[in-house]
């Protein structure tokens, strides 16, 4: 969805990819990493995402402290970004928005839904990990339903319905209701 709103021509800032950039250029980040996980999380200076995962997902108290290194870096990234936007609408695309509680700073928020085992499938070929990992990662993740209520709007990711329209409806809904806003 996100892609579409760039080729539509609203900027993007892919949470994601920046915290993987983050990872590797902040100093203090990675220090905090090396503090919490050891030296050897870094490998010739690279981060060694696969040992991270695999730690993080076994043990929801290191998820917990790597969360609390990772998102105030990022938040505060996306704020100098968003500050450089020329137009009136900006899009932050996040995976775990809700789980972090950072949808609160959102203006409005979209939640993607997609069947869970299209969403297994996605994730597998995206970042050639197992089922298994992607189980894992899904289930300390809240479920669709439970983000719901929290979202403004909910687009429909399935190969089935027609994504550009629902995509073109929800910038509709923004403008408007930014125009009732001035």
């Amino acid at each position: 969805m996100s892609r579409v709103i760039e080729v539509i021509g609203y900027p993007v800032y892919y949470s994601d990819a920046r915290a993987k950039k983050l990872l590797h250029e902040d100093n203090d980040l990675k220090e905090g990493l090396i503090a919490l996980l050891g030296e050897e999380i870094y490998q010739s200076g690279i981060l060694n995402r696969v040992e991270m995962a695999s730690r993080i997902f076994a043990d929801p108290e290191l998820r917990k402290s790597v969360n609390e290194l990772i998102h105030p870096v990022v938040r505060s990234d996306f704020d100098q970004w968003s500050s450089l936007q020329k137009g009136s609408l900006v899009f932050n695309e996040a995976a775990i928005l809700f789980e972090t509680g950072a949808y609160k700073r959102m203006d409005l928020n979209a939640l993607i839904t997609c069947p869970v085992d299209l969403r297994v499938q996605r994730v597998m070929r995206r970042d050639n990990v197992s089922k298994k990992e992607v189980e894992a990662r899904i289930a300390v993740q809240m479920t669709d339903e439970e983000k719901k209520p929290l979202a403004d709007f909910v687009i429909i990711n399935d190969e089935v319905q027609p994504l550009i329209g629902q995509v073109e409806k929800m910038i509709e809904d923004l403008k408007i209701n930014l125009a009732s806003q001035l």
